[in-house]
């Protein structure tokens, strides 16, 4: 999953909405040096990632990229969730999506202190462009996914991925809508950020 599904999988506060992004960003941090509510917020990351990562439909749907760009499928089908969760959030949130993408951004503000700085400076590209809405719009998943493949340190074939996300679009549609309320009752049934905290 992307940055606004772990978003909206993370409790309403500040910490947890870092915890739940930091996953991406762990390069440099000593996990044991982060306060308790940030490091649940972590584990829930990591929850929601195996969950995605165990989905057999997820796995099929990596076979469904063209060859020189199934290396970099995992990294679509996250970005690509984010445009279902954006496009079909009324199906498994009463809160209205405007309403959840202003709190998210808020929170993220006053969480960035806890934030090492690469990731800020993400999060800060991420609000000030206002990412989250935008994934509405498919052209713009996949000019994101270009501008990922581009960062890739090593020569790849990666970008293009929009062809094969448009030519199994309702396949991949069906994949998520299946797959996102496992994610929440996973996360619900867990309860990483509520129940006595034990390390994992």
């Amino acid at each position: 999953m992307n940055y606004f599904a772990h978003l909206a999988l993370a409790q309403p506060t500040a910490e947890s909405k870092v915890g739940n992004l930091l996953g991406d960003f762990m390069r440099g941090v000593r996990e044991e040096d982060l306060s308790e509510p940030v490091r649940r917020g972590l584990l829930n990351h990591r929850l929601v990632d195996r969950v995605t990562d165990d989905h057999p439909p997820v796995r099929h749907s990596r076979q469904l990229f063209a060859a020189p760009r199934r290396r970099f499928a995992g990294v679509a089908l996250d970005v690509l969730f984010d445009h279902f969760l954006v496009r079909h959030w009324d199906r498994f949130h009463d809160e209205p999506l405007h309403r959840a993408i202003d709190r998210d951004y808020r929170l993220l503000g006053e969480g960035r202190a806890l934030m090492p700085v690469p990731m800020r400076a993400v999060v800060e590209r991420m609000v000030a462009q206002d990412w989250v809405r935008h994934y509405a719009e498919l052209d713009t998943v996949g000019r994101a996914l270009d501008r990922i493949a581009a960062r890739v340190r090593f020569a790849n074939r990666f970008q293009g991925c929009q062809a094969d996300i448009e030519h199994h679009y309702e396949h991949l549609e069906q994949v998520f809508l299946e797959l996102y309320p496992g994610l929440q009752h996973a996360v619900a049934e867990r309860a990483l950020e509520r129940a006595p905290f034990t390390a994992e």
